[in-house]
């Protein structure tokens, strides 16, 4: 692994005698390695504990959150450059982070029950939620992402006893909400994260229904796949997504301890991964990162690193 400021081709070399230990694509994805492999475990600057969150800004700084409610801002290299707290600890941190167009991270501080609106150096811009844990409209259960449409409104997942999407004004004011606590369709078990596209459709990782369900800005579901597993197309405990440049959309899977790539329609392109502590495995990772490369980043969370793949 390597340590924030050591060289990165070091790590590369690491990760290609490693290749033994790669992941295995299907349906024609090909063979996937780690091309880099970062992080160091403990609590000093730069250094990971538990990762769980992350996301790329336009420049390809990767942000991170984990288990010591730090956010961090690292080079797509890992490399360290600045990094700050959220305004009040909890043992377990914020759920979902993302970069919105306007270079804004905007934060789910779940066990605070609020969004928190940073701008890029960690300048708090604006909350949504009082901060207190409530089931009507415009308080949270336990906030996990956040995501803006091209009219700037917030859709917060949360789950809890809501199990819900709440949609929010640029001002953050409630506006409407959808979901609910089940099974059927348009419902949640424990909404994990989403992603938007640049035609509004929302991608939402429903983790315990070991599914993703779309949707319109209105709540009105458009499609949904997947069922629990570890074939092709199935998923175990799906916790992040995000879309990739060549428009497919990439599922980190908490249970199999790996990476799916998927079509918008839901056909499985490629998984990579699989159980373990060498490169290329990963220990129930939460979260993934695409670069504007098209480049994964793998938040390895309980081997407390960073692992890249190139799709």
């Amino acid at each position: 692994m390597k340590q924030a400021g050591a060289n990165p081709g070091w790590v590369r070399r690491l990760a290609s005698l490693a290749i033994a230990c790669a992941a295995v694509g299907c349906d024609g994805g090909g063979a996937s390695t780690a091309d880099l492999v970062w992080g160091v475990h403990g609590t000093k600057a730069g250094w990971l504990h538990k990762p769980r969150v992350a996301a790329f800004d336009d420049e390809d700084h990767l942000y991170l959150a984990d288990l010591t409610d730090r956010i961090q801002v690292f080079d797509r290299d890992g490399n360290y450059l600045r990094g700050w707290r959220t305004p009040d600890f909890n043992v377990d941190g914020p759920s979902g982070l993302t970069v919105d167009r306007h270079g804004r991270l905007l934060v789910a501080d779940t066990h605070f029950y609020r969004v928190l609106v940073y701008d890029a150096k960690g300048g708090l811009l604006l909350q949504i939620g009082d901060g207190v844990q409530g089931t009507t409209p415009g308080r949270f259960g336990y906030p996990t992402d956040v995501v803006i449409d091209r009219a700037g409104n917030f859709y917060v997942s949360e789950y809890g006893e809501n199990d819900r999407i709440q949609v929010f004004s640029p001002e953050g004011r409630w506006l409407r909400q959808w979901g609910g606590h089940g099974y059927e369709p348009g419902e949640f078990l424990r909404p994990r994260a989403m992603a938007i596209d640049a035609d509004d459709r929302i991608y939402v990782a429903d983790s315990c229904n070991h599914r993703i369900q779309v949707f319109d800005v209105d709540g009105k579901l458009l499609r949904m796949w997947g069922t629990r597993g570890a074939g092709p197309g199935e998923m175990s405990y799906p916790y992040d997504l995000s879309l990739a440049p060549d428009g497919s959309l990439i599922v980190c899977e908490y249970g199999n301890s790996r990476v799916q790539k998927f079509s918008r329609e839901g056909k499985s392109l490629a998984t990579w991964g699989g159980p373990g502590r060498r490169p290329g495995e990963l220990y129930n990772p939460w979260a993934l990162a695409v670069d504007s490369r098209g480049v994964v980043s793998v938040i390895d969370s309980n081997n407390h690193r960073v692992q890249r793949f190139r799709l």
